[in-house]
């Protein structure tokens, strides 16, 4: 999955490089920065003294040493006053630098930490939407994966209307369904008790009745209904994109898919996807509700109300908002599976 939202200590990703929410001196402080430098060992700020600091919104790049990381990308994230003094564009550069830094060392795989989202103020929620927009605009024209990390559930926010929105339409779809399987259940077990002769076993003779048939001549009824066989998920996929005018990059990247998969997809027409797979085709490729539930059916899947994964994304739809990483970002705050790869 190009951009994956974690719950993990950024110090421990195995990843080509992380990025450090550092302050201007580049000398250790608290959060994040100060739990890097603790896990990489001194060697870390020898390095960083040699680099003159950092101004706010650029970025410096140092060794990881006993980081798992290969690099340590240091940028400076802009202290929240009243978001009217350039802290979004400040902010915005911080991501958008950090990236093409790693992009130029030849990193595949980058993770970062929520900058300026804690001691420095920046509002949770924008500080995430901030990410999203930069990384899955440079996600559209490049291949890499990047990791959101959040330490902790306090860590992390989405907008609170948005939340308040989505609990709600959970709540109105979810509850309702099994408000109506709680009344059957009451019922059934409100029913008397079956007198005992009702309950009589079946004789031999009422069993040899039951089975007394003719055996069906089964196989030429196979072979006809094996040649009406209907379009596989991957003739629907390539058709879907046809259809809508898209290119097969423009679909996997809005789908958060990484190539290699989409190009396992195209050369086997029964590929079989996983559902968050089959569901981000969906999303990239605008469907409507009946067409999702189409493409899912082709997988094997199907969307239930039993489910809170699948109603977000019902939410999603009939909203009219196919931005995968927004709702990505709704799925991670409600503790479900995110979409893509």
């Amino acid at each position: 999955m190009p951009l994956e939202i974690v719950r993990n200590d950024i110090t421990k990703m195995k990843v080509d490089a992380i990025v450090n929410a550092a302050n201007e001196s580049l000398l250790g402080g608290g959060g994040v920065d100060g739990a890097i430098h603790r896990a990489a060992g001194s060697g870390l700020l020898a390095e960083c003294k040699t680099l003159g600091g950092c101004k706010t919104g650029r970025v410096k790049i140092t060794g990881g040493y006993n980081l798992p990381a290969k690099y340590v990308i240091h940028t400076v994230g802009p202290i929240y006053n009243d978001g009217k003094h350039g802290e979004k564009t400040l902010l915005e550069s911080c991501y958008r630098e950090s990236l093409a830094l790693a992009k130029e060392r030849g990193c595949e795989t980058v993770a970062f930490p929520l900058i300026s989202s804690g001691v420095y103020g920046y509002p949770k929620d924008q500080a995430l939407k901030v990410a999203i927009d930069v990384i899955s605009d440079f996600l559209l024209e490049n291949e890499m994966t990047v990791y959101i990390v959040i330490f902790d559930k306090a860590s992390y926010q989405i907008g609170e209307k948005l939340f308040s929105d989505i609990a709600e339409y959970i709540d109105d779809n979810y509850v309702d369904e099994h408000t109506d399987y709680s009344r059957e259940r009451i019922r059934m077990n409100a029913l008397p008790p079956m007198a005992p002769h009702k309950r009589r076993k079946k004789s031999e003779d009422d069993i040899l009745e039951t089975c007394d048939c003719k055996a069906m001549p089964l196989e030429d009824d196979l072979d006809a209904k094996l040649k009406q066989i209907d379009e596989s998920f991957s003739q629907m996929l390539l058709r879907k994109i046809d259809e809508k005018g898209m290119t097969d990059t423009e679909c996997y990247k809005k789908a958060n898919i990484d190539r290699k998969l989409f190009s396992k997809i195209r050369s086997d027409v029964n590929y079989k996807p996983s559902k968050p797979t089959a569901l981000a085709f969906a999303i990239s490729l605008e469907l409507s509700l009946d067409e999702t539930e189409d493409m899912l059916r082709k997988a094997g899947f199907a969307l239930s109300h039993s489910n809170k994964f699948d109603i977000i994304i019902e939410y999603f739809i009939s909203k009219g908002n196919y931005n995968i990483f927004e709702i990505n970002e709704a799925l991670f705050a409600f503790d479900q599976s995110l979409l893509g790869a």
